[in-house]
C-alpha cells in the first residue's frame, strides 16, 4: 500500500488546498500505480482545478477536458477520478478517514459512500475509529461495513 499524499506547504493557496485537488491527487495516485504500488491510499478530494490556480503555475500541465468532460464538482465524480488515474481501478483506491473530529460516524459513512460509487475498494478509519471508546469505535466500523456490504450502495 502506497500513500500518494500531495503534501507541501505550497500547495495552500487562497484558491484551496490545493492538496485535496482531484487532479493532482489523480497524478499522484497514477505515479503510485505505474512504480506499481497494489494498493493506493489517498485523501477523499474537496475540490478540483489544482493545476489551474496561479499560485501552482508551472507546476504541471494538464488538458482543459479534464474539467469539462472528465469531472464535475460532484464529490463521487472527484473520487472517480482518482479511481480512473489507478489504471481505471484496476489498482484499488483506498480514501483516507482523516481526522477525528466531532461528527466522525457522519463523515466517515459519507466517506465510504463516496468512495464505494466511485468505484473505490475502502476506507482507513484509525485515528476516527481508535480514538474514542471502544463501543464508539465499534458502532463507526460497523457502520462503514455495511455500506461496502450494502447492495443499495452501488457504482455511480
Amino acid at each position: 500500500m502506497l500513500w500518494c499524499y500531495v503534501r507541501n506547504a505550497s500547495f495552500k493557496t487562497p484558491l484551496g488546498d490545493q492538496s485535496l485537488s482531484a487532479d493532482l491527487t489523480g497524478q499522484a495516485n497514477h505515479l503510485g500505480v505505474t512504480i506499481q504500488a497494489d494498493i493506493i491510499k489517498q485523501k477523499l478530494p474537496e475540490l478540483n482545478g489544482g493545476y489551474n490556480d496561479p499560485a501552482l503555475k508551472g507546476l504541471g500541465k494538464t488538458h482543459k477536458k479534464v474539467y469539462s468532460e472528465l469531472t464535475t464538482d460532484n464529490p463521487i465524480d472527484l473520487c472517480r477520478y482518482q479511481v480512473a488515474n489507478c489504471y481505471m481501478g484496476r489498482v484499488g483506491l483506498i480514501n483516507s478517514g482523516g481526522a477525528s473530529g466531532e461528527n466522525d460516524l457522519r463523515d466517515s459513512v459519507r466517506t465510504a459512500v463516496i468512495n464505494k460509487r466511485a468505484g473505490g475498494m475502502g476506507l482507513i478509519l484509525g485515528r476516527k475509529a481508535f480514538q474514542k471508546p471502544f463501543k464508539d469505535g465499534v458502532e463507526l466500523l460497523h457502520s462503514v461495513q455495511d455500506v461496502y456490504l450494502s447492495k443499495d450502495v452501488t457504482v455511480a
